[in-house]
């Protein structure tokens, strides 16, 4: 294969957008413009001498092709250099899934004995993962509120060895402070990892802000069309190498096919975020100003508990709304069933809308005072907006929120 010096070099300083296009370009066989599908599972020698001058690549710390499938793969590696430039760290690591890439980072990440912070709002898998089986080996951690520093400052222990969170929460979208996290978390020695699923990286890049590892569930904005499960983490190389070694024995690889489909959704990553951040802001400000809504929860608004510091730390807000309907779960039932565009389902971050009730969905095994402990009321409704015309969705909505008898 030609090597990445046959195409002339990227300037730097390059736009999000520019990235998302480019990033991680290389000449591919054939003179393809896109990277190709290698479905190899084994990669063979052609003789002898060649397996010898692998393995002593290999005692050096070299890694001139991959022999096995699960060690990597030539389709994989672009979608990960191409990732790695659209956030600026120095690699980044595809898996299966998203939960993949956290468990694996989590497992290598706290020996026994160590300790983690976690804020509030996190995605529930990963809560349950810290909470359920951490513990089993003998990893402790604190939750504190998002935003609340003196919670986190008390929270951090000598022991202490990452503070974890997701920009913005799910599904309140807080935006917790990234330069004063890194901050506290230096003081005790500990890293800095955050879930920026529903930033993406064309409106937040956490790195810049001196965080160490940054996480995507890939199969939202950054595939963007609801049909691949992948997961990435990016960061310095030394972390990343260390999660690479552990994803070759935990076995959470990601197919090249899923990586082709990743690569071609992050081209149009730039004009799709766009387009969300339109919606998310319009869609928002018209709820906060409807007679049957309680409340808004987008990061866009003035009202919002961390308007400021998104402003400073984010480029656009994404498409994610969460709103409190009157009326309750009764009330949030009929709104569902009276929209016409978004879709009731799951997931985010994809071309068409689609709408959820956590207390349906998400936490449907709790009773609605157990809901309401946790801070989740009946009436949430969590509306992940696509790349529609925004003048559709606000009618749209208008007309199902006319039929909810608030």
């Amino acid at each position: 294969m030609s090597g990445a010096s046959d195409f002339p070099s990227l300037p730097s300083g390059l736009a999000s957008d520019t990235l998302a296009v480019q990033g991680g370009r290389q000449a591919y066989p054939y003179h393809a413009l896109t990277a190709p599908v290698v479905l190899s599972a084994p990669f063979v020698f052609r003789n002898a001498e060649e397996v010898d001058a692998f393995v002593q690549a290999k005692r050096q710390g070299q890694t001139p092709f991959r022999e096995y499938g699960r060690y990597g793969n030539p389709t994989v590696e672009a979608a990960e250099r191409h990732l790695a430039t659209l956030e600026g760290a120095e690699a980044a690591l595809l898996f299966a899934s998203g939960m993949s890439a956290i468990t694996t980072a989590l497992l290598v990440l706290l020996p026994p004995g160590s300790h983690l912070v976690l804020t509030q709002d996190m995605y529930r898998r990963t809560r349950e993962f810290v909470g359920t089986w951490l513990p089993r080996l003998g990893v402790r951690h604190t939750i504190v509120p998002p935003g609340d520093h003196e919670a986190l400052r008390t929270a951090l222990r000598p022991e202490t060895r990452l503070l974890f969170s997701e920009v913005p929460t799910n599904p309140y979208l807080r935006v917790p402070d990234l330069e004063r996290m890194v901050a506290l978390a230096r003081r005790q020695g500990a890293l800095v990892a955050v879930d920026a699923t529903l930033a993406s990286p064309v409106n937040l890049r956490p790195l810049d802000f001196g965080v160490d590892l940054v996480f995507h569930s890939a199969t939202k904005y950054l595939g963007g069309h609801h049909d691949l499960l992948a997961g990435v983490v990016a960061g310095h190389e030394e972390l990343i190498q260390r999660l690479r070694e552990a994803m070759g024995v935990l076995g959470g690889v990601c197919a090249p096919q899923t990586a082709f489909l990743l690569i071609r959704g992050l081209k149009t990553l730039g004009l799709r975020v766009a387009q969300h951040n339109r919606n998310g802001q319009a869609v928002a400000a018209f709820l906060e100003g409807h007679p049957a809504v309680e409340r808004v929860w987008y990061p866009g608004l003035p009202s919002h508990p961390d308007h400021v510091v998104a402003r400073r730390q984010m480029k656009g807000f994404g498409g994610v709304v969460s709103f409190v309907l009157k009326g309750g779960l009764d009330a949030a039932r009929q709104f569902l069933d009276a929209l016409r565009i978004p879709l009731l389902g799951p997931s985010l971050g994809g071309v068409e809308s689609l709408v959820m009730l956590p207390a349906l969905m998400s936490y449907t095994n709790l009773s609605a005072e157990q809901r309401a402990a946790l801070g989740i009321p009946d009436g949430l409704v969590r509306l992940a907006l696509g790349i529609e015309d925004t003048e559709d969705l606000l009618q749209d909505l208008a007309e199902a929120l006319a039929q909810v008898g608030v």
